[in-house]
């Protein structure tokens, strides 16, 4: 039996968003298993959660670890779990809301039916699709979007998003254990390792809304490693040593 596509949530502090997520991607009209990846949060969340699974049994997992460990090893622990688990369909997104639950199915459909491997929910394939971000945000976003294309040649406009499904083939083929970033930086070497690979990345519109409960996870360091990291993926693909 085809198991249900795995949403993989890295949380830290976000008890009430979690739960709120459960509730909302349970009701979806496409049956899913969520995973989330919890760095000891102090606020309870993986409590929270555990809970939850009391409801939906099978079908909400959790992977807890000691300590904020990042971004970037939450979704690689996810997948390593998507692999043992014998996952095809696997999707990455935020626990706060930012990204639309509703658009999972549209994800999820865009890989499903072979159009493409990766399915990018996409904040600038249409324009610039953000809701309630300020100024500075934007810029930022946008400007760190266009650095990372210009560098790395990607054949999209939104590399840094964090919002996306993946077909199990694609993550098979990449070396796990080689992936080194671990801010949002991570997103940008998911996509260029996989373009690289030769698969295919389609974006897919969304509307992004900025955070209504909790903290945003930006920080000067993850935005400095996005930086630094474009250059080193290119230089090691142009010597061959992705």
């Amino acid at each position: 039996m085809q198991k249900h596509p795995l949403i993989i949530i890295p949380t830290y502090n976000e008890a009430t968003n979690a739960v709120r997520m459960i509730h909302t991607l349970m009701a979806l009209n496409m049956k899913v298993d969520i995973l989330f990846v919890d760095d000891g949060s102090p606020d309870g969340t993986a409590g929270r959660i555990k809970e939850q699974q009391q409801a939906y049994p099978d079908r909400i997992h959790l992977v807890e670890r000691e300590g904020k460990l990042g971004l970037g090893t939450a979704y690689v622990r996810g997948f390593e779990y998507a692999l043992e688990h014998d996952y095809e369909l696997v999707c990455e997104m935020d626990a706060d809301f930012s990204h639309p639950p509703e658009d999972v199915p549209r994800l999820i459909e865009a890989v499903q039916s072979g159009e493409t491997d990766i399915a990018i929910g996409s904040r600038y394939a249409n324009g610039i699709s953000i809701v309630n971000w300020p100024l500075s945000r934007l810029i930022l976003s946008y400007g760190a979007n266009i650095y990372a294309r210009w560098i790395t040649g990607l054949p999209v406009k939104d590399t840094t998003a964090g919002f996306k499904c993946i077909h199990r083939r694609v993550i098979e083929s990449i070396s796990l254990d080689r992936i080194k970033s671990n801010g949002y930086a991570f997103q940008i070497e998911l996509h260029f390792r996989a373009w690289k690979a030769g698969f295919r990345l389609q974006e897919v519109s969304i509307i992004f809304r900025e955070r209504e409960e909790g903290v945003s996870k930006m920080s000067k360091g993850i935005v400095r490693e996005a930086i630094w990291r474009v250059w080193a993926l290119k230089i090691r693909s142009l010597f061959g040593r992705l």
